[in-house]
């Protein structure tokens, strides 16, 4: 399996170990509130913070800067909570903005909202520019650092006298959603609380069938419209027959309108992985109502692109290519600004870059197969041998599939605590998501009618009944985690009511 074709499908997984120059640690304001768009009710100040880049050894002592966002509008008296999110793989903007749930319950809690970047994204670049430049620069992009970084970044905020006994909320989607529960699972002096949506913490080796996503992506499409699998299914066909051709190939080019032009069997490749990826993305982010996370979408986009692809009957391989062709552009042009199609970017909102390749080509190895059968897809195995060949030309790295599982823990989460794992059954995530619970207070919730961390989102008319339920959920376990941890003091210290 391409290495890129496994990593387009992910969308949809900052930071202290005392460092010998802890006392240099500083942060550096920003004067002005930014946001992401005028028409946005989400507003920050954005602040920067000084981080080791490698904080388990002490073979380096080099820093950089990580980005945070802070809103203390609804803060409430001495200790109050902390709401912190733990940024993924993306530009932090992407997440501050589509993570409403934080910010519609922040005024009840009088909670100090932060969002803090991972390294390696946004403006968080351990090297700079250089940041992507070799794998000895490269080798700091791991989730552990990325914890270590957040760890800093909390106890530099709790220095604050005023903050010293707040308790800290974790809050995450996807491997945000990861790091929240891995936050709490290894720093629990540090997290009372984790709400871990659409978690696929068990999508590795060994834990869940390489085809379950795959499945579920069909299963989306299916519900929908059962002649769009269909067609969809026609449509590798389609591609196969007219790629046998230079005019062919030449008329895919230009009906996409591909950037550059589709003349080898490998750039036909990469086109049919963009075309997976969007599936995938598709049922990622089949939410009720229009949004703009990995690309702007309307409401149930399953719904609207299947209406292109409900002619069972064409006999055309251009005609079914030129029914298809309709449905990618409502993903990848529903603005009508695209001038061509970048096949090298699938989530163009997300600001991933390559970060999350060399990830995926680390630490999160997570096996993604199709059988053609039982899913809409060509059928593509798991080849370890091939990917880990992949990732060693691409990054001069080869894979650890097992490390996951043997730093967080896999086969047993009996001693979690205080973590919800939430769950859309919409959602091919869903797949490698916790399911069960696993403790007493590391509790499973199945949202039936959601997709991608919908539960994260802000408050919506269009919410489904099971993802109000979820956040009602939420807001009851951080209501019992503050108390717990509140009432674990004996002495004067005072809180925010």
């Amino acid at each position: 399996m391409d290495y890129k074709a496994y990593n387009f499908t992910l969308l949809s997984f900052i930071l202290t170990i005392q460092f010998i120059k802890l006392n240099s640690l500083q942060v550096i304001t920003a004067s002005t509130e930014v946001t992401k768009s005028n028409s946005s009710p989400y507003k920050y100040v954005t602040k920067k913070f000084t981080v080791p880049v490698d904080h388990f050894s002490f073979s380096i002592n080099n820093t950089f800067e990580m980005r945070y966002f802070i809103n203390d509008t609804w803060r409430s008296g001495k200790n109050p909570p902390i709401f912190f999110y733990t940024g993924n793989e993306g530009d932090l903007e992407t997440f501050a903005e589509n993570t409403g749930f934080m910010w519609d319950i922040a005024p009840t809690f009088g909670a100090l909202i932060v969002f803090a970047e991972h390294r390696y994204y946004g403006e968080s670049k351990p090297f700079g520019n250089k940041s992507f430049d070799n794998v000895k620069n490269l080798g700091y992009l791991t989730s552990q650092q990325a914890l270590a970084d957040y760890v800093d970044l909390i106890v530099h905020l709790k220095s604050d006298p005023s903050l010293k006994h707040s308790p800290v909320i974790a809050f995450g989607g996807s491997y945000g959603g990861m790091l929240s529960a891995w936050f709490r699972m290894k720093y629990p002096h540090i997290i009372h609380g984790a709400i871990a949506a659409s978690a696929p913490v068990l999508q590795f080796t060994g834990y869940t069938d390489c085809q379950s996503f795959s499945r579920i992506v069909t299963s989306d499409f299916r519900a929908v419209d059962p002649n769009c699998e269909k067609v969809i299914r026609k449509s590798w066909e389609s591609i196969k027959n007219l790629t046998s051709s230079d005019d062919g190939k030449k008329w895919i080019s230009t009906k996409f309108k591909v950037c550059g032009s589709l003349t080898t069997n490998e750039n036909f490749k990469t086109f049919k992985d963009f075309l997976v990826s969007i599936y995938s993305n598709l049922a990622m982010v089949n939410y009720p109502y229009a949004t703009d996370f990995l690309s702007p979408l309307p409401p149930y986009p399953i719904r609207e692109f299947c209406k292109f692809l409900n002619n069972t009957n064409l006999s055309s391989d251009k005609d079914v290519l030129t029914n298809l062709q309709k449905g990618i552009n409502l993903y990848a042009n529903y603005t009508g600004k695209l001038k061509c199609l970048d096949l090298s970017n699938p989530e163009p909102d997300l600001g991933a870059a390559s970060g999350w390749d060399y990830q995926a080509c680390t630490e999160m190895v997570m096996p993604m197969c199709n059988d053609g059968v039982n899913d809409m897809f060509e059928p593509e195995p798991w080849n370890f041998t091939e990917f880990s060949e992949n990732c060693f030309s691409h990054f001069n790295v080869t894979p650890k599939p097992d490390l996951v599982c043997n730093i967080y823990g896999c086969d047993d989460l009996s001693t979690a605590s205080n973590i919800v794992f939430s769950n859309g059954l919409l959602d091919p995530w869903s797949s490698g998501g916790v399911l069960r619970n696993v403790s007493s207070s590391a509790v499973a919730i199945i949202i039936p009618e959601g997709a991608h961390h919908l539960d994260l989102r802000g408050s919506h008319p269009a919410d489904p009944y099971s993802v109000i339920k979820a956040r009602e959920y939420h807001i009851y376990s951080i209501k019992k985690w503050i108390k717990q941890y509140r009432e674990s003091f004996n002495n004067d210290t005072v809180f925010a009511i």
